[in-house]
């Protein structure tokens, strides 16, 4: 396996599993007593939405999209896990999560050439 595709296999990774926490974190895990599901859903999982195809098809702009949306979810994870104990777990799947798809999508922009 050549370094692009297992950047490539690693973004998408940490692309699905931060899809799959998101969705699982709004529903089951710990859903939002101030907020209806479907408003908080669009707000955390919509934005993941935006690079999909690209990265399916590995697109150099839908990689850094990727990148840098993926700060935000790490930001989120940080802070998440150090004010909340009760959903520590989650958060910090999701600063692992982020981080894989951080490293996947900027080092598959890295290997491209």
């Amino acid at each position: 396996m050549s370094p692009a595709s297992f950047m490539h296999a690693l973004a998408l990774v940490g692309y699905f599993s931060l899809l799959a926490l998101w969705l699982l974190w709004n529903t089951v895990l710990a859903p939002s007593q101030r907020l209806p599901i479907a408003l908080a859903l669009m707000m955390s999982v919509l934005p993941l939405m935006l690079p999909l195809r690209g990265l399916l098809y590995r697109q150099a702009g839908a990689y850094l999209l990727a990148a840098v949306l993926s700060l935000g979810y790490f930001m989120h994870g940080v802070t998440e896990a150090t004010a909340n104990a009760a959903e520590r777990v989650p958060a910090v799947l999701e600063v692992a999560f982020s981080l894989a798809l951080f490293f996947g999508a900027s080092l598959s922009l890295r290997y491209r050439r």
